[in-house]
């Protein structure tokens, strides 16, 4: 098979939760147990930090991916969703997988996926693993898809364990409080494997001490041993962000400008200062460089991204509560004349709570993305006026981002999102 028929048959054969939801969720670890010992049990063959959340992860595991690259590590990378190409999900030093070697695994496995249907998920963790262990990482850093308990990440013993944030999303599959979503992301820590919480949160704090105890974890809340302050960007368009700990004070850069990171960043630090406890070496001004540098490290894509200039453009995969909430904020800290909306959703999700914390003054264009979860524009738009949200529909996202710019003043902004798949589909990304 060439790549193309590749990507074809796994789209197609395999139920790829993305596109459409619920069915393509697995609810325990046996598939990905079953695939892993045909592949000869590749987790076990090298190192992992484990990185769960609802917001932030993605941030955070690239984050940490760019520090020990720094620090002159060989260092793997798996995320999820991808943006614009699948091989996006699997990186090795922020280089992606070859076309040929996915060609490779599933033409070598085809038989085996056949007979075991996993999900789409599934079989790319087993790719993802297969592929770190054949080229012999030192160490990878590795994102949860959705959860923790029973993903199917879950199947390795890394050196360390962290948790960004617990917020209200998947409620179907998680839960519908931040204390049972909580148990679901405590699911990664393990016996005796220090753990490290981004951000410490009253509803959730018991759920990971009790874990934390009864696995024998040392853990650790970021929030406690560093003091994060963002208090703006330099010249080059990173932020500057000011960290007091162990009674010094510091300033790192991070070419991520979202005011989230703010959030995100003491889980980032503690993460590296447990690493280092542990015998990985990384300098003081490999951290630095590491966060300055991390795009260009990585490739992340998505995270407040300046897509153009006059007038000002800016992207962001913020899709729940939390993320828009952020979001919502740094817009308003933001001089213009007029705001202009770009937004779609999907539709297995409750988007009553994100609704009503979007600016009504705004002025909105609603679209969809190209999948079988995307609410339609015409849907969107009747939901979204019960909430004093007006505005057209261009079902295309990139006609509708054409559209907006070509009636929006230099001195005017457009911000688009509300879906990681509406993010995906800018041309120009």
């Amino acid at each position: 098979m060439t790549y193309q028929e590749t990507l074809d048959y796994l789209f197609n054969a395999l139920p790829m939760f993305q596109r459409v939801g619920a069915a393509a969720f697995k609810k325990d670890l046996s598939n990905t147990i079953t695939l892993c010992g045909h592949l000869g049990n590749p987790q076990d063959h090298f190192k992992s930090v484990h990185v769960a959340g609802t917001n932030g992860k993605g941030s955070t595991s690239h984050a940490i991916c760019s520090v020990l690259m720094e620090a002159g590590y060989k260092v793997g990378l798996y995320t999820s969703p991808h943006l614009k190409s699948f091989t996006e999900r699997i990186k090795i030093n922020g280089i992606e997988i070859p076309e040929n070697e996915v060609v490779n695994f599933v033409a070598a496995n085809k038989s085996f996926l056949e007979d075991l249907k996993p999900s789409f998920f599934e079989m790319t963790v087993g790719m993802a693993f297969w592929f770190f262990a054949k080229e012999e990482v030192d160490i990878a850093v590795v994102e949860v898809g959705m959860g923790g308990r029973l993903d199917s990440t879950n199947i390795i013993q890394p050196e360390i364990s962290v948790i960004t944030n617990i917020g209200m999303d998947h409620t179907e599959f998680l839960g519908d409080t931040l204390e049972k979503i909580a148990v679901e992301k405590a699911g990664i820590i393990k016996k005796n494997i220090p753990v490290i919480i981004s951000q410490k949160q009253k509803e959730t704090s018991n759920v990971f001490i009790s874990r934390s105890i009864s696995n024998q974890a040392e853990l650790f809340f970021a929030e406690e041993s560093f003091l994060v302050k963002k208090i703006g960007e330099n010249g080059n368009g990173k932020s500057i962000f000011v960290v007091v700990a162990n009674g010094g004070v510091d300033t790192f850069e991070m070419d991520l400008n979202g005011n989230y990171q703010e959030k995100n960043l003491p889980g980032i630090l503690k993460s590296i200062e447990a690493l280092v406890s542990k015998g990985w070496k990384i300098g003081n001004s490999q951290l630095k460089s590491g966060l300055s540098n991390l795009i260009k490290n990585t490739g992340l894509k998505g995270r407040w991204q300046v897509l153009s200039n006059q007038p000002l453009t800016i992207c962001d995969t913020g899709h729940n509560e939390d993320g828009i909430r952020f979001i919502v904020d740094q817009l308003e800290q933001i001089q213009f004349q007029n705001l202009f909306m770009v937004i779609g959703m999907v539709k297995d999700k409750d988007i009553s709570k994100v609704l009503s914390l979007l600016p009504e003054k705004a002025k909105y264009v609603f679209c969809e993305a190209k999948i079988p979860r995307a609410m339609s524009a015409g849907q969107l738009q009747q939901t979204a006026l019960e909430y004093g949200l007006d505005g057209v529909t261009i079902e295309d996202v990139n006609e509708a981002i054409d559209y907006v710019r070509k009636i929006a003043g230099k001195e005017d902004l457009i911000f688009v999102g509300g879906s990681t798949f509406v993010i995906a589909e800018i041309k120009d990304l």
